[in-house]
């Protein structure tokens, strides 16, 4: 019940880490996809996250319909969700590493944030245009702990205004935006074939009379003389 029944021995039936595979790989290309898209077309709903929470709940319920282990279904949950929750504002700098314009900011001023656990401190800056056009943004990144009021930053913006500005320094290319849900990525796909390979269940499929449970007959083989 916990982690499923696996109900083989030896190596599990390639078909069956084939629909692992297929499946996480489904689920977190449409998690990651949702988001890209509501990013680039503003849609609220995608963009928001919404999309990729219903595209992870729908990765939960095919484990609970192959009855994986309930184990398993919570952990691909976690991360599933985890995936749906970061998506979107990566999806903001792939927009933005894509189609964003860059252009040059005054800063107004700087502030620290509070440390938390030890972790080192982040600066936020103000800014303005160049003709003095204050900006709602906070940018930080560029702005490190010897930045001043008057320096100039870099800005990048989407001409559109679908996702808001952040400063230059960052991905120079899609796929480097997207670094940052590897582990995601990578975590869930993993889970996913973990748990529909330990879903196997020898009652629920067909079993000609005097067959074998996959594996048995090579155990066999290495039992004889």
């Amino acid at each position: 019940m916990a982690w499923g029944p696996a109900d083989f021995t030896g190596l599990p039936p390639r078909w069956l880490i084939g629909e692992g595979l297929f499946a996480g790989a489904l689920g977190s290309g449409l998690i990651v996809g949702a988001g890209v898209f509501g990013a680039w077309t503003g849609e609220s709903v995608f963009a928001a996250g919404e999309v990729g929470l219903v595209c992870a709940l729908g990765l939960v319920l095919y484990l609970l319909l192959v009855r994986a282990g309930r184990a398993m279904v919570g952990i691909v949950a976690v991360l599933a969700v985890g995936l749906a929750l970061h998506a979107p504002q990566t999806a903001a700098g792939v927009v933005l590493t894509a189609r964003g314009e860059e252009r040059s900011v005054v800063v107004t001023s700087v502030q620290a944030s509070e440390k938390v656990s030890g972790a080192r401190s982040r600066y936020f800056c103000s800014v303005e245009s160049r003709g003095g056009t204050p900006s709602t943004a906070r940018i930080w990144r560029g702005c490190t702990q010897a930045t001043r009021p008057g320096d100039a930053l870099a800005l990048v913006y989407d001409p559109k205004g679908l996702v808001p500005p952040r400063g230059a320094e960052g991905a120079t290319g899609i796929v480097e935006a997207l670094r940052s849900l590897v582990g995601w990525v990578v975590s869930l796909v993993i889970a996913c074939v973990v748990a529909v390979v330990r879903s196997f269940r020898l009652l629920g499929h067909s079993v000609a009379s005097g067959s074998e449970r996959p594996g048995d007959q090579g155990a066999k083989r290495a039992d004889r003389p």
